[in-house]
C-alpha cells in the first residue's frame, strides 16, 4: 500500500531515514512528508516507531475538482463501504491550498454529506459523525485542483507521546525535539545538556532514544485499530518486540530551568516513563548550568523574546554566548530560536545552520562547536569521539 507520512519542514530526510529504517520502500521526500510503499507491518511500525513523524496517511481516491458538485460527485463515487458500515463514526480532517476551495470546514462538510448520502441511497441508513474518537478519520487534502483522499491510521498525532499533560502547551513539539536530536547527531554514549529545559521535551526525547523506547509505546490507541482489516495478532506481536528492546542504560542527560513549576513537570515526565535514573533535572539559571563532563553537546531552546523588551533579549542571548565561550570548551552548542536577531548577540559564528519550523514560527537551528586553540585540533577530537562511538 501507499502511505503519505507528514513531518515539520525541514525534518523530510530525516523522517525519510526512518521509514528506511522499518522496512518502507520507495521512500520519497516531499514538502512537510514523505511517500513510500508498505504493507500493514510497515503501517503499524509507522505509527510506533517513528519520532518525526506527525501522522501516517493511506491515500485511498486521487481527483480533479474545481466545483463542489465536481468534489461531491468523485466523493460519492468511491465505495466506503469498503472502509466502513452504517453502524460505524467517521469524521473528516480538511486540508486546503486553492482559490476553488477556501474554506476547509465547508470542504469536510461536503465530503461528509457525500458519504452519508451514498450509505443512505444504498441501504437507508448512513453512519454518524464522531469528531472526537471516530472510527474513522478521512484527510481530505486540496492544492488547487488536485484532491487526495486518505485514510488517516494515527487520528491522533503522533507527537502526543503521553508524558505532558495534554492541557500544557509547550513551547517546543516532541518530534521537533527528536528531530533535532537527529539532525545533531546526538548518540547515548554522548553526554548531552539542556540548561534552559523548560519541561523537559529534549531531554525526555532523548532518553527514550538512548533506551530504544518507541515513541508511541505508551500510547493506547492508533486509528488503525478501528479499521475493518485490523490484525491485532500483528499488532501484539510488534508492540511486544518493540517492549523487549528497550533497555535503560547510564546516560549523561542533565536539564536545568529556572522555573520551578516547569522543572517539577519535567521531573513528574521522566518518572511516568520510568526514565529518571537517565535523565537528571535541576533548578538553576543558564548561566550558573556548568557542563557535567569535558566533552559533550548541548543543545537547547532559549526565550525567543515574547515575555522579554528587544533590549532585554539581545543582552540575554549574549549572556548565552559569554557563558559558552568561558565553560564549554571542546562542547557542541545547538541552539534553536526564531528571533534570528537575538541569536546575532551570541557573538559566535555557527559551524552549522538549518532552517526548521516550530509550529508557525520559522526558526534557525545553528550548531557552535566550542574549542580553545586551533579549529584543526578540535575537529581532530571531535572525529576521534565520532570514531569511538561507531565502532
Amino acid at each position: 500500500m501507499k502511505l503519505l507520512v507528514k513531518t515539520f519542514h525541514g525534518l523530510e530526510e530525516v523522517l525519510a531515514d526512518e521509514l528506511r529504517e522499518i522496512g518502507a520502500n520507495d521512500v520519497t521526500p516531499i514538502k512537510r512528508a514523505v511517500t513510500c510503499t508498505g504493507d500493514k507491518e510497515v503501517l503499524y511500525k509507522a505509527n510506533l516507531h517513528l519520532r518525526t513523524a506527525l501522522r501516517v496517511l493511506v491515500p485511498v481516491l486521487k481527483f480533479k475538482a474545481k466545483t463542489e458538485d465536481e468534489l461531491y460527485q468523485n466523493i460519492y463515487k468511491y465505495d466506503w463501504s469498503a472502509h466502513i458500515t452504517e453502524k460505524n463514526t467517521f469524521a473528516i480532517d480538511a486540508v486546503a491550498f486553492s482559490d476553488f476551495f477556501k474554506h476547509t470546514k465547508y470542504l469536510a462538510l461536503k465530503t461528509k454529506d457525500a458519504i452519508a448520502d451514498q450509505f443512505r441511497d444504498k441501504n437507508g441508513q448512513r453512519p454518524s459523525v464522531n469528531i472526537e474518537k471516530p472510527d474513522l478519520q478521512i484527510n481530505v487534502h486540496v492544492s488547487h485542483d488536485q484532491f487526495t483522499v486518505s485514510l488517516d491510521s494515527s487520528v491522533e498525532s503522533l507527537h502526543r507521546r503521553g508524558y505532558r499533560n495534554p492541557h500544557h502547551k509547550a513551547p517546543l513539539n516532541e518530534v521537533l525535539a527528536a528531530g533535532m536530536l537527529k539532525i545533531a547527531k546526538w548518540h547515548k554514549d554522548i553526554p548531552l545538556i539542556d540548561p534552559m529545559c523548560g519541561t523537559g521535551t529534549i531531554l525526555m526525547e532523548a532518553a527514550m532514544m538512548a533506551c530504544d523506547m518507541a515513541p508511541g509505546f505508551k500510547r493506547k490507541h492508533f486509528g488503525f485499530m478501528s479499521w475493518a482489516d485490523y490484525d491485532k495478532a500483528l499488532w501484539e506481536k510488534i508492540h511486544t518486540e518493540a517492549e523487549n528492546k528497550i533497555r535503560y542504560p547510564k546516560v549523561n542527560i542533565v536539564g536545568g530551568d529556572n522555573n520551578p513549576q516547569a522543572v517539577d513537570m519535567a521531573k513528574t515526565a521522566s518518572l511516568d516513563f520510568r526514565l529518571n535514573r537517565q535523565i537528571r533535572i535541576v533548578r538553576s539559571n543558564m548561566e550558573d548550568h556548568m557542563p557535567p563532563a569535558p566533552r559533550g553537546m548541548m543543545i537547547t531552546n532559549p526565550p525567543y523574546g515574547e515575555r522579554l523588551t528587544k533590549d532585554n533579549i539581545n543582552e540575554f542571548y549574549k549572556k548565552i554566548g559569554s557563558h559558552l565561550k568561558k565553560n564549554y570548551t571542546d562542547w557542541q552548542a545547538w541552539i534553536i530560536t526564531s528571533n534570528t536577531e537575538a541569536l546575532k548577540h551570541v557573538g559566535l559564528r555557527p559551524d552549522s545552520k538549518y532552517t526548521l519550523f516550530n509550529g508557525p514560527l520559522e526558526c534557525k537551528f545553528v550548531a557552535y562547536d566550542m574549542f580553545e586553540g586551533e579549529m584543526k585540533e578540535f575537529k581532530k577530537k571531535i572525529n576521534r569521539t565520532k570514531r569511538r562511538i561507531d565502532s
